[in-house]
C-alpha cells in the first residue's frame, strides 16, 4: 500500500486556482489547497487529501477516466474529469457558433466523451434556422434535443430527467443559452448548493466564473450537472494536426477513399473527402471549419 492509501478520499466540486473545494463521501464540503507547484485539480477529480486546521491538503489526484480541455496559444483551460457526457447548450436567439460547436464535439470526440446537443428557446421563429444548421450533426449520429426551459419548464424537465439522472454531465454552450436556467430547473436546491461552496471558500461570491459541480439531488447524489463559465474561444491546439478529420464523424467516414495515406483533405488529387464535399454528402460549413482547424493546428509548435 501506497503511503497515500490511508487518506481520506473526496471529490472536487471546485476549483479555483490553487483551492478546490473537496466534498467527503457524507457529504462535508472542505476548503483544500494542493500540495507542490506542478499539481493540477479540476471538477470532478476524486483525489486523496487530509485535513489541516479547518482546511484541507490534496496530496494525490487519483488517475482520471477522462478529461475534457480547450488548448489556444497562451493557456491551456481544463472543464473538468471523470464525466459521463456533455450537454451542449445551443439557441437560435443568439444564434449558437457552428465554429464553437464543431470544436466542442471534437475536443470530446478525443477525449472519448460523449455529447449531446440542446437547442434551447425551441418555441422561438429564430429556432427554425438553427435546426437548419444542426443539421448537418444531426445527420452524422449526434443527438439533438429540444426544449424551451424558460417557457415550458416543465415539458423540459420531463424530457431531459431520464438523459440526467444517472450521468455526471459537463454543460457547455456561450452566455445567454440557457445554462442558469438548466441548472435551477433540474436542480434541487441549487443556490442552496452554490451557497455551501461560497462557505467553504469563505467568500459570498456567487459567481460563475468558476465550473461548479451540483448534484441534481443532494440527498442520493447518483446524477450531477456541471456548470461551466461562457468562453469565446475554444481552442485545440492540444489535438496533432493528422488527428482532425479522424475526430469529425462526416470526414472520417471518407477517409478510407483517399488515394494517399497521409492525405490533408485541402488539396491532394483522389481525396475522398473533397468528393465527399462536392457530392454534398459532406456539408460545405464542416468543411470549411475543418480547414479553419488545420490551418491553426499546423501553426501549433509541438
Amino acid at each position: 500500500m501506497g503511503r497515500h492509501s490511508e487518506l481520506d478520499v473526496g471529490l472536487v466540486v471546485s476549483a479555483h486556482g490553487r483551492h478546490v473545494v473537496v466534498e467527503t463521501p457524507e457529504g462535508e464540503r472542505v476548503q483544500c489547497h494542493l500540495r507542490g507547484k506542478k499539481s493540477e485539480c479540476v471538477v470532478g477529480d476524486r483525489v486523496r487529501w487530509q485535513a489541516s486546521g479547518d482546511e484541507g491538503v490534496v496530496e494525490k489526484v487519483e488517475p482520471r477516466r477522462n478529461l475534457l480541455m480547450r488548448q489556444d496559444e497562451w493557456r491551456t483551460k481544463s472543464f473538468a474529469a471523470n464525466i459521463d457526457q456533455v450537454l451542449m447548450l445551443v439557441a437560435g436567439e443568439p444564434m449558437f457558433s457552428e465554429s464553437q460547436l464543431s470544436r466542442a464535439l471534437i475536443a470530446a470526440e478525443s477525449a472519448g466523451i460523449p455529447v449531446r446537443v440542446l437547442l434551447n428557446k425551441a418555441e422561438l421563429p429564430q429556432a427554425e434556422a438553427a435546426r437548419e444548421r444542426l443539421q448537418p450533426y444531426r445527420a452524422m449520429g449526434v443527438e439533438v434535443l429540444e426544449a424551451s426551459l424558460k417557457t415550458r419548464p416543465e415539458e423540459s424537465r420531463a424530457l431531459l430527467t431520464p438523459v440526467l439522472q444517472d450521468a455526471a454531465t459537463l454543460v457547455l454552450g456561450p452566455s445567454g443559452t440557457g445554462k442558469s436556467t438548466l441548472v435551477n430547473l433540474m436542480v434541487q436546491d441549487a443556490q442552496a448548493q452554490v451557497g455551501d461552496i461560497s462557505q467553504a471558500l469563505n467568500s459570498g461570491r456567487h459567481t460563475t466564473t468558476t465550473t461548479r459541480w451540483y448534484w441534481l439531488d443532494p440527498a442520493v447524489r447518483r446524477g450531477a450537472l456541471i456548470d461551466s463559465p461562457g468562453f469565446q474561444e475554444f481552442g485545440l491546439r492540444h489535438i496533432p494536426a493528422e488527428e482532425l478529420p479522424m475526430l469529425m464523424p462526416d470526414l472520417r467516414a471518407h477517409v478510407p477513399e483517399c488515394r494517399f495515406y497521409n492525405c490533408t483533405h485541402r488539396h491532394e488529387p483522389g481525396c475522398g473527402v473533397r468528393v465527399a464535399v462536392e457530392r454534398g454528402d459532406i456539408a460545405a460549413s464542416r468543411y470549411r471549419i475543418y480547414g479553419e482547424i488545420r490551418e491553426e493546428l499546423e501553426r501549433t509548435k509541438w
